[in-house]
């Protein structure tokens, strides 16, 4: 079981939804090697590497930014030939106001609730990060760009198969999928998954913890904290158990 504190518990598994592919990928951070996942998913990766009994996905150059799979969610690693031309620019279109039908309350929990069951993560978890995020708003932009409702960076949408990142269903899928391996890789420690969410996984490594940042400490905490309220309301108005495993905070 997870624990992160008395009051609240979530739970995730890494199955993950990856569909990346070389046209949303820049030349920099092409892989060389194809990932071939049991769910019938592929992934590109610049390399991979066997720890602790997990394989490593590298997803780009260095040694920072890596998701874990357990080995029987992968079924293949080949590799491949580098491509020899720069990808064509993708241009991001503006939709028009009323473009999508609006987004209700009774929508987003649906939506994040699949996610959850998809990636075993506690729906209330799901809806303190977007809460944090974007405040539900799926048009979100932030100054350093991140979009949507759980603000994904334009890398990091492209590296998990996420073409728009104002389509909700997209961007909470994706969002759910990086959360997920953020879990796995600090070993289910929701603050430091957390921190890693807002602040990038090289910063936590660097500072072993969470960084010594005001903006990413306070954006844990934010989220612990709505995360609890949640929780305990939810255990107040009697809600069946669900079968969670515990973080740790």
């Amino acid at each position: 079981m997870r624990h992160i504190c008395p009051i609240a518990t979530a739970c995730r598994s890494m199955r993950c939804i990856l569909a990346l592919t070389l046209a949303f990928l820049p030349l920099s951070v092409r892989a060389s090697e194809l990932v071939a996942l049991r769910n019938g998913m592929e992934m590109r990766c610049t390399h991979h590497a066997d720890v602790d009994g997990r394989t490593r996905i590298f997803l780009s150059a260095g040694e920072d930014n890596y998701i874990e799979f357990a080995p029987g969610e992968i079924s293949g690693i080949t590799r491949t030939a580098d491509p020899v031309a720069p990808a064509p620019v993708v241009t991001a279109t503006v939709e028009k106001p009323g473009q999508d039908a609006k987004l209700t309350a009774v929508d987003l929990r649906e939506m994040l609730g699949k996610a959850g069951v998809e990636h075993n993560l506690d729906v209330d978890l799901l809806a303190s990060l977007v809460k944090a995020e974007s405040s539900g708003n799926p048009r979100a932009v932030s100054r350093a760009g991140a979009r949507g409702l759980m603000q994904l960076m334009p890398s990091t949408a492209s590296q998990l198969g996420v073409s728009d990142s104002f389509k909700p269903v997209q961007n909470v899928n994706g969002g759910s999928t990086y959360l997920d391996a953020l879990l796995s890789r600090y070993h289910d420690n929701l603050a430091l998954a957390l921190a890693a969410y807002n602040a990038g996984p090289a910063a936590v490594d660097r500072y072993h913890g969470i960084p010594p940042f005001h903006e990413t400490r306070a954006y844990v905490a934010r989220v612990i904290h709505e995360f609890n309220r949640r929780v305990v309301a939810r255990e107040a108005l009697d809600a069946p158990p669900s079968q969670l495993r515990k973080l740790k905070q």
